[in-house]
């Protein structure tokens, strides 16, 4: 593979989140609301430093979009039992339906993303995927880096 993919993949997924940003933003939600809900369905009872680590922003970052999001009746913390300084992130009722509609998007993202493939090759394609996040995963790891 030469440089040339690497570029490739690194602009497909700026093209997808900018399409994502387009799409979400008819809902009223900012990109990073949106993802933080998907996140919150996703990743149920995890506390705020995970999510802000999934989202890749800083904590504070995160706590500022969760306040406003509290405020509007979109999430809630409650204290996490097992670290009193922690705080856990729910849905509530006023997101749960908003949450469906955020997949359907992203459902609908990825059909327009794979018009053409045929099943095998959709097939293929979410196992190459697969394959390319668990070799990212294990480059992270500290072994990798030290050994």
């Amino acid at each position: 593979m030469s440089i040339e993919t690497g570029y490739r993949f690194a602009d497909n997924s700026r093209l997808l989140r900018r399409l994502f940003d387009e799409r979400v933003r008819c809902l009223g939600l900012t990109s990073a609301q949106a993802r933080l809900l998907l996140s919150l369905e996703r990743n149920a009872g995890e506390n705020q430093v995970f999510h802000a680590e999934r989202l890749e922003i800083e904590p504070i970052t995160l706590t500022r979009i969760v306040d406003r999001m509290e405020d509007a009746g979109w999430v809630e913390r409650q204290s996490d039992p097992a670290d009193r300084r922690a705080r856990i992130l729910h849905l509530t009722d006023k997101s749960r339906s908003i949450v469906n509609r955020l997949q359907a998007i992203v459902e609908a993202l990825f059909d327009e993303m794979l018009d053409g493939f045929d099943p095998t090759e959709r097939a293929l394609f979410a196992s190459l995927i697969a394959r390319i996040g668990a070799n990212l995963a294990a480059a992270r790891q500290p072994e990798a880096v030290d050994g």
